[in-house]
This record gives C-alpha cells, sequence and structure tokens, in this order.
C-alpha cells in the first residue's frame, strides 16, 4: 500500500490529498528517509509523521484493507511516540499564549471583553448607595 493511502486508512489525515502533500513537503519519513507519496508501506516499518509541530512515530503491524475505523486502527500500527514530544506542543501553547506583551497594541478580542466586564461592573460607591 502507497504511504499516502496508509496514513489516511490509519487516520493521521483527514484525506488522500493532505496525506500525499505532506510526503511531498518532506514531513514523512520511512525507517529515516524522506518519502514520495507514491512508496510503499510494509509490516515492521518504522514511520515518522509531522503533524502540527509533533513527530508522530508509529511502527506498521499489518496493512488496512481499505480506511478503518477509529476503534481498529491500534490492529494496524503501534504508536512509538514520545510523550516528550507532546509535552513540546503543550510549551509552544503556552508561549503563544504569552508572546503578546500586555499594553502593545490593540487589544484582542478577549482583552476587549475583559475590560467592558470590568467598566460595566459595579463601582463600591454605587453598591452603597
Amino acid at each position: 500500500m502507497r504511504i499516502d493511502k496508509y496514513l489516511w486508512s490509519t487516520r493521521y489525515f483527514k484525506t488522500r490529498t493532505i496525506a500525499t502533500n505532506a510526503c511531498k513537503k518532506g514531513h514523512v519519513k520511512i525507517n529515516d528517509q524522506t518519502v514520495k507519496p507514491s512508496r510503499e508501506v510494509f509490516p515492521m516499518d518504522k514511520i515518522l509523521v509531522r503533524k502540527n509541530q509533533v513527530d508522530y512515530q508509529m511502527t506498521v503491524l499489518d496493512i488496512p484493507p481499505n480506511r478503518v475505523g477509529a476503534k481498529l486502527v491500534d490492529i494496524y500500527r503501534k504508536d512509538t511516540t514520545p510523550k516528550e514530544a507532546f509535552e513540546h506542543k503543550e510549551l509552544l501553547q503556552y508561549s503563544k499564549d504569552y508572546y503578546r506583551k500586555k499594553g502593545m497594541g490593540r487589544p484582542t478580542k478577549k482583552d476587549r471583553r475583559e475590560i467592558d466586564d470590568y467598566l460595566d461592573s459595579p463601582s463600591d460607591s454605587e453598591e452603597l448607595e
């Protein structure tokens, strides 16, 4: 089976076109070699897929006949992605949250809502009356 079809059938990508483009861009490696979308996949191949800034690693156990349900994916591959890869993604998410310095530039939608909530809340002098 072709690598792009395998990644689509084991639900790593939503469509075959996206899987093909990932292969063309060099985000997919088999046994540490960058591959084209037409490369054949065999059992016991080690696949590395870079998706959403995470390096997913898997071992091919068997070739599915066609696209399989999410519950059956583990029959055809063994996920060997280390936990550090997901922790790295979490750290990247935190860094994106704090990238914009407070008080610099135009407020974001969240900032504007917080300002509106603050201004609309009753002040202490109004509560005493």
